[in-house]
């Protein structure tokens, strides 16, 4: 089955079974690997992405569920790593071992565009993405310095 998906900027038709999850439509399909595999079932957050706006965790949406829809992987969130959370997880040294932090940035851009200023429990609340390496304290940090740099 023939599926369009508008992809950071550009189209790209896939014929793909409709229930095939986006996550390996993304990297298997159209080459965008920073979107990472972590459990499989929407639980660690690795795999978040945008789908017309909103962090969708892409291992558990079938693909025919995004026909048509405006996705945003980390490598379309900026050419040059100039996005505020991108910018901040730098400033911060966030990662450790990095494998969660695609998912992870992709999920806070979502927070910080619905709520620009988010307190502690906005963070918890949101932020349910799972860091292996347990860097929770920087990436908080990150998240507050990212709010400050919009």
């Amino acid at each position: 089955m023939a599926i369009t998906l508008r992809v950071n900027g550009q189209e790209h038709v896939v014929d793909v079974d409709p229930e095939t999850p986006l996550l390996w439509v993304l990297r298997d399909n159209i080459g965008l690997t920073g979107t990472k595999y972590g459990c499989g079932i929407a639980a660690c957050g690795a795999c978040t992405v945008h789908v017309d706006g909103v962090a969708e965790r892409s291992c558990s949406v079938p693909v025919e569920f995004a026909d048509g829809s405006e996705i945003t992987t980390i490598e379309g969130l900026s050419e040059d790593r100039s996005h505020p959370v991108q910018a901040a997880w730098i400033e911060e040294d966030v990662p450790q071992c990095g494998y969660c932090q695609s998912g992870m940035i992709m999920s806070v851009a979502s927070l910080l565009k619905e709520i620009p200023e988010p307190t502690d429990e906005d963070i918890n609340a949101y932020i349910t993405n799972i860091c292996r390496c347990g860097t929770y304290t920087r990436i908080r940090k990150a998240i507050k310095r990212a709010a400050a740099l919009q």
